[in-house]
């Protein structure tokens, strides 16, 4: 049984991101750094006993709160809330049926593993041996680390392509995880996509078929050779404009239309292109 969606296990590792102080604590779940529970993870295994992130640990404020990596996943699940009057910050450990589990087991725990991150969606988890983050899309992972900020943080994955402002690493697999319901996998936003099929253009995203014919189509950037292109030009006005499957476009701006998902791109202005239809994507964001 799911214990939330992808998309709201992505918000919540968002917030505690960006709204939560954290410090990487070895072996806890979001328990505040109160005085009872610095005694307690100063003590409870040999990284957090190491005197440097004793020190870290000692001086952290009672509104920070502790995690590593694949605690971070598990606190999330066991219900976190961020209460700094709760043991473990509203967390109930093993709750939901979600397993106490380290990062290199849970991985094993997924389905759909790969190690190609172009299909990767939202919500999933990426993997390197020892350590786990959370995939919140549009390239980027929230991870808890003691390394760069020593906490929760929002990183870039190299494997998809390094991002200005963000530190990155490069991770070898992704998975979805059994506590997950991925029903809502593609988050349709702007950005670069790649045609998976041959589309037509549309000058506006109504359902009126008022389509750019092949004859006022460029062929310069848009896939076609020139000797391709001379067999689809025609006079007749039910032809239709194509991109072929492969293509590469800059999405400046989605629109909803039914079942429909389609994207505005920037190479004429006002033309369309449907990047998500009622059988399925038709176009993938890179």
């Amino acid at each position: 049984m799911a214990v939330m969606t992808n998309i709201e296990f992505v918000e919540r590792a968002k917030k505690i991101a960006n709204e939560y102080k954290t410090l990487y604590v070895m072996g806890c779940f979001g328990a505040p750094m109160n005085a009872k529970n610095k005694v307690r993870y100063c003590n409870n295994n040999a990284y957090n006993m190491q005197s440097n992130r004793t020190k870290l640990i000692k001086e952290a404020t009672t509104d920070t709160f502790g995690f590593d990596c694949v605690c971070l996943i598990k606190g999330i699940l066991w219900g976190w809330c961020g209460d700094k009057n709760k043991t473990y910050g509203g967390a109930t450990y093993c709750s939901n049926g979600v397993a106490d589990v380290g990062a290199d087991k849970m991985i094993t725990m997924c389905t759909d593993v790969s190690s190609n991150f172009n299909d990767i969606v939202a919500g999933e988890v990426v993997w390197l041996q020892g350590h786990i983050g959370i995939y919140i899309g549009d390239g980027l992972v929230v991870e808890c680390t003691p390394i760069w900020k020593d906490g929760v943080q929002i990183t870039a994955v190299s494997n998809i392509g390094k991002k200005a402002g963000y530190n990155h690493r490069k991770w070898t697999k992704h998975g979805k995880l059994p506590y997950i319901d991925y029903k809502n996998t593609t988050q349709w936003t702007e950005g670069t996509y790649q045609l998976l099929k041959e589309k037509y253009v549309r000058k506006t995203p109504k359902v009126n078929n008022n389509r750019f014919r092949v004859k006022e189509l460029k062929a310069k950037g848009e896939g076609w050779t020139n000797d391709e292109l001379k067999m689809l030009v025609s006079q007749k006005l039910n032809d239709y404009a194509k991109f072929k499957k492969g293509v590469v476009l800059q999405i400046t701006k989605i629109s909803k239309e039914g079942k429909n998902t389609w994207g505005k791109y920037g190479n004429y202005g006002t033309d369309w292109v449907c990047l998500c239809d009622s059988t399925g994507p038709q176009s993938k964001k890179i």
